[in-house]
């Protein structure tokens, strides 16, 4: 059993900042790519920024600049440091990895996080 768990949303005023967490824990083999989305509600969930297992990141072009996302494989963990924060960056926001359970077989699962609000607001 995998269990992505988020931690670090909340409330904070424009132009602020926050750092999101995302935890992978379970029977894993290995974790290839890592990512964040985002969902504002009546809008579909759509892509933040992804990192490789290398450490290779990819942003949309809306946090460019404003998001970086980082990684630390030996603590199965991935990270947003979200600054100048605008009220569009209302969301939950969501991590998903993708995971190798086993290294007998090398089929890759998704898994995704139960999601961690953050709210831009003055």
């Amino acid at each position: 059993q995998v269990q992505l768990v988020e931690s670090g949303g909340g409330l904070v005023q424009p132009g602020g900042s926050l750092r999101l967490s995302c935890v992978a824990s379970g029977s894993i083999f290995r974790i290839y790519d890592m990512g964040w989305y985002r969902q504002a509600p009546g809008a579909q969930r759509e892509v933040v920024a992804q990192i490789t297992s290398g450490g290779l990141p990819n942003y949309a072009d809306s946090v460019k600049g404003r998001f970086t996302v980082s990684r630390d494989n030996a603590k199965n963990t991935v990270y947003l440091q979200m600054n100048s924060l605008k009220p569009e960056d209302t969301a939950v926001y969501y991590c998903k990895a993708v995971i190798q359970l086993s290294r007998t077989s090398d089929i890759k699962y998704q898994y995704w996080g139960q999601g961690t609000q953050v709210t831009v607001s003055s």
